[in-house]
């Protein structure tokens, strides 16, 4: 099969992004035009290299590429995009410059951030025209990549790998469809984040699991009280009714303290410091842990799991923030969200409460619930430490990179 240059332009375009670097970086001869689309409003920036601008407006930047070096250049650049590039849905809309950046990187090209707002916007068009010229005067060779970062009811969020569309000389406008979502598409994304965050957030899940551990077993006082040491032995439920009734409350608990927490920070009614919450939350899982040895509130678990999920909540809530769905269809986005971690939760708990009832009978079990809850808070406090006071333990770095953890 032979292909044209027009169809192996956006081939090799898009294989670029397979394994994209973290940092974004440009490949010679290439722009980029991130667009997010929202509620109300649509918002973007163009990406173009130090050497690009170079060649625009006919500066003489080097690297490392300062903020200040930079900015005698900023209008000349603006007023060059404006010129070369035009947006158009229903009628005619402005180009609003708001915020630059300048983005330094060790492998690859400096490369700069011109954040815009498209004015004269009423409501979301079906469609935008998009006419994107730039850098094709100066580089015949040069290519544009257009590139949805946001858009909610298409269920894109944070995007910065699929493209769109590809500009170049012999293609500078292109129709962007603004109809291909929906509502359940965007909702259905925010499950699926939901879900997603929960299994990738170990601090949760080590939480919920230091609260089942004890699920299948009971406190109950020893026969023979002993001349030292702790005068209650755990053992095993004789039912499954009431293990899963343990479960069930305290998954619940978490989930209404959550979801409180959640809503408030998420409609900026409460806020609180990140570090603060970071902090609190690996000290629950402290908490949660030092209970299965020493009982805090006895028969009381429900306490634990409601006082520290309402700062689960706010973790939750500061990925939503992350994404920029702050007053973006944002009741679905809370429902969806929500959702999607009380599907998480409840298929972690799924995959490891069976195995806890299987062997809640054997010897070895309050041992595992012992020196499992000793293992859980020696890591927590570690995320403690870590969290609260910027500290690096340079030991569990070494762990972490033998055993792959992030």
């Amino acid at each position: 099969m032979r292909f044209s240059t027009h169809q192996l332009l956006p081939l090799l375009f898009s294989m670029l992004f397979l394994f994209p670097p973290s940092a974004h970086a440009h490949a010679p001869d290439q722009s980029y035009l991130y667009l997010s689309i929202y509620q109300d409003n649509i918002k973007g920036r163009y990406e173009i290299s130090l050497s690009d601008i170079n060649r625009a407006v006919g500066s003489q930047l080097t690297r490392p590429m300062t903020a200040a070096a930079f900015e005698p250049y900023l209008e000349p650049l603006r007023a060059y995009i404006q010129r070369r590039s035009s947006f158009t849905g229903n009628v005619p809309y402005t180009i609003t410059f708001t915020d630059f950046e300048v983005v330094n990187l060790e492998e690859e090209e400096d490369f700069v951030r011109i954040g815009f707002t498209l004015g004269a916007l009423t409501s979301i068009p079906d469609s935008l025209d998009i006419t994107y010229n730039l850098l094709f005067d100066v580089s015949p060779n040069h290519s544009g990549g257009l590139i949805q970062e946001h858009n909610w009811k298409a269920g894109v969020l944070n995007n910065y790998a699929k493209l769109s569309a590809i500009f170049d000389k012999n293609t500078t406008r292109q129709t962007l469809d603004l109809t291909n979502g929906s509502v359940w598409q965007g909702f259905t994304a925010l499950v699926k984040l939901g879900m997603w965050h929960i299994w990738i957030g170990l601090d949760h899940i080590l939480f919920l699991v230091a609260l089942i551990l004890p699920s299948v077993v009971r406190r109950r006082p020893r026969a023979i009280p002993m001349a030292k040491g702790k005068n209650w032995e755990w053992v095993p439920v004789q039912d499954f009714k009431s293990a899963f009734l343990y479960i069930l409350k305290i998954v619940t608990s978490f989930t209404i303290a959550h979801s409180i927490t959640l809503a408030l920070a998420s409609l900026d009614i409460v806020t609180l410091n990140s570090r603060l919450v970071e902090s609190i939350i690996a000290f629950s899982i402290a908490v949660a842990a030092f209970h299965n040895i020493v009982p805090i509130f006895r028969a009381r678990e429900w306490v634990i799991t409601f006082i520290f999920g309402l700062f689960h909540g706010f973790g939750f809530a500061s990925v939503l923030g992350e994404k920029g769905l702050s007053g973006d269809y944002m009741a679905y986005s809370l429902l969806g969200f929500n959702i999607g971690v009380e599907i998480g939760q409840v298929l972690i708990v799924c995959m490891i409460f069976p195995i806890l009832f299987l062997i809640r009978k054997t010897r070895f079990y309050p041992h595992f619930v012992l020196w499992g809850s000793v293992f859980l808070i020696l890591m927590a406090l570690h995320w403690v430490i870590e969290r609260a006071f910027d500290f690096n333990f340079k030991f569990f770095d070494l762990f972490k990179n033998i055993f792959g953890i992030s």
